[in-house]
């Protein structure tokens, strides 16, 4: 068997795609029998340098992040502006849009992940990082994401 091409095989987030973040919140928070997480909103792109299939994209996101150990269970309603999120929610509905893994040497992962025919969709930064949408749909069923954490 090859070698593990990200380097890890622990799924640190799951990332669900919802039209009312509010709602699904809640009954989340009521599932889990845990208190209803703060919503944010992404940074604009002026900070986050967002970009969805190699252009500038202004979309932004409410998010709503359940710490579950060491998994993250975040959800996600997009704006009207184009991302993965946005496409993913217009063309599948509500659902799991990806699973995340942190890495070292994202920009080497991308590179690794496009040699085997899984293109990059969406990358951004956000605060003390940055991540990367992967398109894994045909043979995952779901978006890869490589997330990397500043030192």
């Amino acid at each position: 068997m090859d070698k593990n091409i990200l380097g890890t095989n622990a799924i640190t987030q799951i990332g669900i795609v919802v039209n009312n973040i509010e709602k699904t919140s809640e009954a989340y928070a009521r599932f889990l029998g845990m208190d209803k997480p703060k919503t944010n909103r992404t940074e604009t792109v002026d900070q986050t340098k967002m970009e969805f299939r190699g252009e500038v994209s202004h979309a932004q996101a409410k998010l709503a992040s359940f710490h579950l150990g060491a998994l993250q269970l975040d959800l996600i309603e997009p704006d009207e502006h184009p991302s993965a999120w946005r496409e993913f929610l217009d063309e599948h509905g509500e659902g799991v849009l990806h699973i995340a893994f942190i890495v070292d040497g994202m920009q080497e992962k991308i590179s690794l992940l496009e040699r085997i025919n899984i293109p990059l969709v969406q990358k951004a930064e956000f605060k003390g990082g940055r991540y990367a949408y992967m398109d894994s749909l045909k043979d995952l069923k779901v978006l890869l994401e490589v997330m990397e954490f500043d030192q």
